[in-house]
């Protein structure tokens, strides 16, 4: 048997969720870190030790204490925080850590996690997110005084490892784009091939690096499959990111902030369009999931349960799915609902309401005796 955690991270702290699946009802509790935003979160479901929970991170910009990674070892009952600096800024670069906007533990390396910044930064753990240190090869990178601020900051907030090659990782940011390593971290380069910077002149908007990514996801099952959604565009790539083809044919629109594939089936993606980046809600007000079955081939939409007049946005690490069967699939919109599916996007129901503005959501399944 098992149960689902749920993480809810919004802009007054993180609410945790537990509940059986399907149907089951949930248990909320909250607030934690109350005073803080809460930017990412993650579920740490690599092997640990028998009878042991999995561990939970947060990343939370404290009014008083600034930004910091914590960590759970009891589904959130407790947290700990690592040393004090414990993701800090080197001093030579004459630069502050703003908030921490991504974290993702390595799928192919025990102990190891990512974290993405603000400003764009990348930072590595190799203590299960108690301290990190500053990759200081992608820092360095010649492009970097180049990358500017998008709308919500100057941030790295896509991080994906590969899942069993150590060597290899992407990451996004706004602005800036896809990059990519082989070698672990040594060296870094741009891939956004057939991306479009619509805010750039025509003639000029396929750069080699400087586009507005949203975020980008990989599929499980095939890891040179990735998805990703830009300011402007909805694009797949199937050699691992060397070149991007445009799949938001069939969508109300190419505008939006999450994207999400399923953790074992190829080919199925889900997304949460909005009219525009002037409004940034659904459109004529119409919650609806949109997913592909087909790699974004057609789309369909998903509205069961879903409410109407709704003119609230989902943030770009606010969907999620677990790893359930079928895959459970959750959302949390900027009016403090969190939806969820249990039947892969079909039908909807809310999970919990009136909670603070919604910045991340994630979950996993867990044993049931571990999440009791």
């Amino acid at each position: 048997m098992t149960r689902t955690v749920v993480m809810v991270g919004t802009r007054k702290g993180l609410w945790v969720a537990e509940g059986d699946r399907p149907g089951g009802g949930w248990s909320v509790r909250g607030p934690d870190e109350l005073r803080s935003e809460v930017h990412a979160v993650a579920i740490d479901t690599r092997p640990v030790a028998a009878g042991a929970p999995p561990r939970l991170l947060m990343a939370s910009r404290h009014w008083h204490w600034g930004p910091q990674v914590l960590h759970s070892d009891d589904l959130g009952r407790t947290w700990e925080h690592g040393p004090d600096g414990a993701i800090a800024f080197p001093e030579d670069t004459g630069r502050t850590l703003e908030a921490v906007w991504s974290i993702a533990p390595s799928p192919a390396e025990p102990e190891v996690v990512w974290a993405g910044t603000e400003p764009s930064a990348l930072f590595r753990s190799t203590d299960g997110g108690r301290s990190f240190e500053m990759v200081r090869s992608l820092w360095d990178h010649p492009h970097r005084p180049q990358w500017g601020a998008g709308f919500g900051g100057q941030a790295i907030h896509t991080l994906l490892p590969h899942p069993s090659d150590p060597e290899r990782v992407t990451v996004a940011m706004s602005t800036g784009g896809v990059y990519r390593t082989f070698d672990g971290g040594e060296t870094w380069a741009p891939a956004n091939k057939g991306l479009r910077a619509i805010f750039l002149p025509e003639g000029s908007q396929f750069p080699e690096f400087g586009q507005c990514v949203h975020k980008v996801t990989r599929e499980s099952a095939d890891p040179d499959r990735m998805y990703l959604q830009n300011h402007g565009g909805v694009y797949r790539s199937d050699d691992g990111g060397d070149s991007w083809t445009s799949i938001a044919d069939g969508l109300p629109s190419d505008f939006g902030f999450p994207v999400v594939a399923h953790p074992r089936t190829s080919g199925t993606v889900w997304l949460f369009p909005l009219e525009g980046a002037d409004g940034r809600f659904p459109i004529d007000g119409t919650c609806s999931v949109w997913r592909s079955r087909d790699a974004g081939e057609s789309w369909e939409e998903l509205h069961a349960g879903l409410p109407d007049g709704f003119f609230s946005g989902v943030m770009r690490d606010a969907m999620c799915v677990d790893d359930g069967d079928p895959a459970g699939v959750y959302f949390g919109s900027r009016d403090g609902t969190v939806f969820a599916s249990d039947d892969e996007g079909d039908t909807w129901t809310p999970l919990v309401e009136h909670l603070p503005d919604v910045l991340c959501v994630r979950a996993a399944t867990v044993p049931d005796q571990e999440a009791g």
